[in-house]
């Protein structure tokens, strides 16, 4: 089987070691581990709590709490805090760590190894060391079966394979290291998280009419109503009043897409771009440039779509109902989508998408089908928007891609510090840097 046919969780081939770093250890693993087995009588009326490991090196986590009684699976074993734990079907997909102290006292089934460190090895250095392709290579090729999702680990074969180990003074200075870039990683993650919560904040109040930016008339807050009816929007007062109701087709015109012939060359790789719903559901921004696929003059001829301006909203109307994005340039979309062709003089586009992103709900709503849902183009452009005024508009979105810009810019940090971080343990791990320890040669 090619490498390629594996999932990106699984790192297959040969382990092979290279020169031992001065001062390092080559041992087997089982030089350096021991499995332990602390089996547990289940009672029935006790409850028990059940854990799992978390493929891709993503720790130990608490499963569900169960009567004795309910546990099926004969065999149980008790796990204690600073335990490493492998699940051993899941192993080559990287399900292992070490067990929290929240977790003490958890059993789980023979399916897992729990192992102990003898004198020498620290566990939180394997933690990292687990990361490793060493360290993955080893798993892939102690473990046998025909199927990845059901391959089985030979703990007595994995403990025969070599690896090298640093003096324990290094390990821990390697975690020292490697946890300050954890800590960094995870603090920036908080920070994003706190600028979503900010930016969907003011998506709701400056979208509904609740907040107004400083340079325009009302400043009360006020309830947005979204309705299928004019006449109700208006009757209500319940937007500001400089705010006007509009159809989305009265604020452009919409149209469909569609797909030429896959099975016509000739229709394929032009250079018109053509985008599908599974490309928009992944952009870290608003706006799309490039997509996977392009038509040919001929394709877009043949084909219902529509070729789209630039600065066009396109809004996946199909499945992924609600997801929509700016096109950069001129581009043509297959038939899972409504697109607006903006009338300039009326909305802003980046308002418009903005105001999709905050109502997926109505399109949802509106959506229908047995076999995947869709919304028909008579609906979506009957959906009703409650608009205020061009300038309004454009400040709104302004400020809106500000909070965007301010995520993304801490999401790109968040991916650098994880690369740095990715090659740095590789070095450390395997001696390629070696760390300053009063026993480091």
């Amino acid at each position: 089987m090619a490498n390629k046919a594996y999932p990106p969780s699984i790192c297959p081939g040969i382990p092979r070691l290279g020169k031992c770093p001065t001062g390092w250890t080559t041992c087997t693993f089982g030089d350096v581990l021991t499995v332990v087995e602390r089996l547990v009588p289940i009672a029935d009326e006790s409850v028990y709590q059940l854990v799992t490991a978390k493929r891709n090196r993503g720790g130990i986590v608490p499963r569900e709490q169960l009567k004795g009684r309910e546990i099926k699976t004969q065999g149980q074993y008790t796990v204690r805090k600073g335990d490493f734990l492998i699940g051993n079907r899941q192993i080559i997909h990287g399900a292992c760590g070490i067990v929290p102290e929240s977790l003490d006292g958890a059993i789980v089934s023979g399916e897992y190894t729990v192992l102990l460190p003898k004198k020498g090895l620290w566990l939180p250095w394997l933690a990292y060391f687990a990361h490793t392709v060493h360290f993955q290579q080893t798993c892939f090729q102690s473990s046998i079966g025909v199927d990845v999702e059901k391959m089985v680990f030979k703990v007595d074969w994995w403990l025969k394979q070599l690896l090298h180990v640093p003096p324990l003074a290094e390990q821990k200075h390697i975690v020292e290291i490697l946890s300050t870039w954890a800590d960094a990683i995870e603090q920036t993650r908080t920070f994003v998280s706190a600028a979503k919560r900010r930016k969907d904040d003011l998506l709701q109040k400056v979208l509904n009419g609740q907040t107004r930016l400083p340079s325009f008339a009302s400043v009360e807050k006020r309830i947005f109503g979204v309705s299928t009816h004019r006449e109700k929007i208006l009757a209500n007062g319940d937007v500001p009043n400089d705010w006007q109701p509009y159809r989305i087709y009265e604020l452009g015109q919409v149209v469909s897409g569609g797909t030429p012939d896959t099975g016509n060359p000739n229709f394929w790789g032009g250079e018109i771009s053509w985008i599908t719903p599974s490309e928009i559901t992944s952009l870290p921004t608003p706006f799309v440039s490039e997509t996977k696929r392009t038509l040919s003059k001929s394709g877009l001829k043949s084909s219902s779509a529509t070729l789209l301006p630039a600065n066009s909203l396109i809004v996946c109307t199909r499945a992924t109902v609600g997801d929509c994005a700016i096109n950069l340039v001129p581009m043509t979309t297959n038939q899972g989508f409504k697109n607006v062709i903006v009338l300039k003089d009326k909305i802003d586009v980046v308002f418009l998408y903005y105001w999709i992103c905050l109502h997926k709900n109505v399109l949802l709503r509106l959506a229908s089908g047995s076999t995947f849902v869709e919304v028909s183009k008579n609906n979506f452009e009957n959906i009703l928007i409650n608009c205020p005024t061009l300038p309004e508009q454009r400040a709104i979105a302004a400020v809106l891609s500000t909070a965007d810009d301010e995520i993304s810019g801490l999401e790109a940090e968040v991916n650098a510090l994880e690369r740095q971080k990715k090659g740095l343990m590789q070095q450390l791990l395997t001696g390629k840097m070696r760390v300053r320890t009063s026993k480091t040669i």
